[in-house]
């Protein structure tokens, strides 16, 4: 790809100074004829590049100057707008910053790099809801991980008993539209959901982190933990083939279908963290779905199937069958 040889060439001359056509040919292993009107080219789209001749002659970037690509292929560079691009719509610095970016690239390559910032973007707002906007403590949560601060928490945990604490703070994690604040206590490494804190106040305090912290190790050991208790209770149940999309959807990662997919009817793997949190999901589903095992979650079923037959058990229109739950409707 041309775009990347013209990049390499920029480095190139960056870390000597000076190339010949030559040199460069031999480094990107193209003719001299090619890398000489590569080196045009960069001339040509405004780089600030020119040919010396004769003796110890080449071609070198005006007064030192240097590009702001360092070490960036054009694939990476790409990568990078498409990752920017759609922060730019939610983030007014990302805007600001994706402009820079686009003013410090040679005229070659702007086309492209605003071609792949333009084509995505996010819309954080599901259907239904109004605008979803991240938590308020976000902002100074990340200052105080740029900065290494600790952070002192007053926080609402699921029992929502409030609790003040003194963390240090490593990382934020945005995981589905719910920010989580990895950091270090004195138990330990703890996750908090930011949406619980209800005060975050700055210190001065310098904050420690683990020497070889890694954010995204460190998240993986979370979500494997989080799955293990959300897999404590398993069932197995027979459904139509054409709903097991809609039970994928569901249970997530805690659906695997057992034996052909391609059957009729097929025994499906389900699991949550208790019995009735399964059952809660399948009760809708009414006779559409078997449960072959445990027996804790059939009985779960039944009393649940028992609560709505002494609310709404009239005996008008009970010999009826009900419709087909939404949920259960294959999409047009």
């Amino acid at each position: 790809m041309r775009a990347d040889r013209l990049v390499a060439a920029l480095l190139l001359m960056q870390a000597r100074g000076r190339v010949t056509a030559a040199e460069l040919a031999a480094e990107l292993e193209v003719s001299v004829a090619t890398a000489r009107r590569d080196l045009e080219a960069l001339s040509a789209a405004g780089v600030p590049v020119y040919p010396q001749p004769g003796r110890g002659g080449g071609w070198s970037l005006v007064g030192g100057a240097r590009t702001d690509l360092s070490g960036l292929s054009a694939a990476e560079a790409q990568a990078l707008f498409l990752l920017v691009g759609p922060a730019a719509a939610v983030s007014g610095e990302a805007r600001a910053a994706l402009r820079k970016l686009v003013r410090a690239l040679p005229a070659t390559f702007r086309e492209d790099a605003q071609a792949a910032a333009g084509a995505t973007m996010i819309d954080p707002t599901r259907w239904g809801e109004r605008d979803r906007r991240r938590p308020e403590p976000v902002d100074l949560l990340q200052a105080a991980v740029v900065r290494r601060r600790k952070v002192r928490l007053t926080y609402a945990g699921r029992s929502r008993e409030r609790t003040v604490r003194l963390v240090d703070p490593w990382g934020l994690v945005d995981k589905d539209d719910v920010w989580y604040l990895l950091a270090g206590t004195e138990r330990g490494r703890r996750t908090f959901r930011v949406d619980r804190i209800i005060e975050a106040e700055p210190t001065g305090l310098p904050a420690e982190r683990p020497d070889g912290f890694a954010l995204d190790a460190a998240w993986e050991e979370v979500v494997g933990e989080m799955e293990a208790r959300r897999s404590r209770t398993w069932a197995t149940v027979l459904i139509e083939a054409r709903f097991v999309p809609i039970l994928r959807d569901q249970f997530g990662r805690h659906c695997h279908v057992d034996g052909d997919p391609g059957a009729e009817r097929v025994r499906v793997r389900l699991a949550a963290p208790t019995p009735l949190d399964i059952a809660r999901h399948l009760a809708g589903w009414g006779a559409l779905v078997e449960v072959v095992e445990p027996r804790p979650v059939q009985a779960e079923l039944a009393r649940i199937g028992a609560e709505l037959t002494g609310r709404y058990g009239t005996g008008e229109g009970t010999d009826e069958p009900g419709p087909t739950p939404r949920s259960a409707e294959p999409a047009s």
